[in-house]
């Protein structure tokens, strides 16, 4: 079986999970070669992974790497410039949501792919690949709900990481682009058209230093669609009770909810706080088996000369829709999309 080489660039927490997928999941990959501009990272590569081919220069890595390919899961800013720097150097990529921070940088990266349409390129839309999310879809498809047309979505990260939130705010692109892109994708797949407009708000209650940096840490946002469906999207970043990620369509026939309770696992600890179900504690843990089956895909597909089903165009329409969001979050009006 041939082993596609991959090099990795950024093993934040997402990236250690995409790295040890990588490094001991997929059977037809072989993780060779890691970049970062952390020093402790470098080391966990080096140690965790077995990785001894070290970079903290990202188009060093490009150049000097055995490598056929590169997962990307750096800060937002650095995604398109170095989606373009790889697939100019021949590499396959991957790279972790959003596509960019604005659609002028993700215009670039567009023209990057169709460049080398010999390449394969994805976008890490993982939730496309959770099995709910697909069994949703597909019952979406079956016609279960009739025809949708409202989805509500709901993400918000534990207080427990708020400081490492803290930390990117400044250069994750602001609270929608950071973390209601994934739920934009998600409503233009299961309603299967595009945003027209949006409205969007946001505060903050418990850590001023969002705001310090014109960001805040929770911000609501509605959408109207061009068949006249509607989205309603909440985000934040300080839940008590762990990772809460819930998402609900409805549709002229019925509705699918999934993840209503953010359950650990189907376990109920019955004792003097009454009955109670653990939630789980972050998005590697919600997410873990979607993680997986989206980079297996990423690998399968460039083994086959393919192109996968989440493709650099999704990118640039959910952070177009992303981008409006954050205009009409900064400036309290409703703006138009597209």
């Amino acid at each position: 079986m041939k082993k596609i080489k991959v090099g990795i660039a950024g093993l934040g927490r997402l990236g250690k999970v995409h790295a040890s997928n990588i490094a001991y999941k997929i059977p037809n990959a072989e993780l060779t070669a890691a970049c970062s501009i952390v020093p402790a990272e470098l080391e966990y590569a080096k140690e965790k992974l077995g990785v001894t081919d070290v970079y903290t220069d990202f188009r060093e890595m490009l150049e000097k790497a055995d490598i056929d390919a590169v997962a990307i899961v750096t800060t937002s800013s650095e995604h398109c410039w170095q989606i373009e720097a790889a697939l100019d150097a021949g590499k396959h990529v991957f790279s972790d949501k959003p596509l960019g921070v604005d659609v002028a940088q993700c215009k670039q990266a567009e023209k990057a792919v169709e460049r080398h349409p010999d390449l394969t390129f994805m976008l890490g839309f993982m939730r496309r690949y959770d099995k709910s999310y697909a069994y949703a879809k597909k019952k979406i498809e079956e016609g279960a709900i009739g025809t949708p047309y409202m989805v509500k979505a709901t993400g918000i990260d534990p207080e427990a990481h708020v400081e490492g939130a803290i930390k990117f705010a400044a250069t994750s692109g602001g609270i929608f682009l950071d973390m209601a892109i994934h739920d934009i994708d998600l409503m233009r797949w299961f309603l299967g058209c595009e945003a027209t407009e949006v409205y969007a708000q946001g505060c903050t209650f418990k850590h001023p230093e969002f705001q310090q940096v014109g960001d805040d840490e929770t911000a609501m946002a509605c959408y109207k669609f061009e068949n006249g469906a509607m989205g309603f999207v909440h985000v934040g970043r300080t839940a008590p009770h762990g990772y809460h990620v819930e998402t609900e369509i409805i549709g002229t026939e019925g509705s699918i909810r999934i993840s209503a309770i953010p359950e650990k696992n189907q376990a109920m600890i019955f004792d003097v706080h009454g009955a109670v179900t653990e939630c789980v504690g972050s998005f590697p843990e919600r997410f873990d088996e979607a993680y997986l089956l989206e980079m297996q895909e990423f690998i399968d597909c460039v083994c086959e000369g393919k192109q996968p089903g989440v493709n650099v165009y999704d990118g640039t329409k959910s952070t177009a829709i992303g981008y409006a969001t954050t205009e009409a979050w900064k400036t309290g009006k409703i703006v138009k999309i597209g």
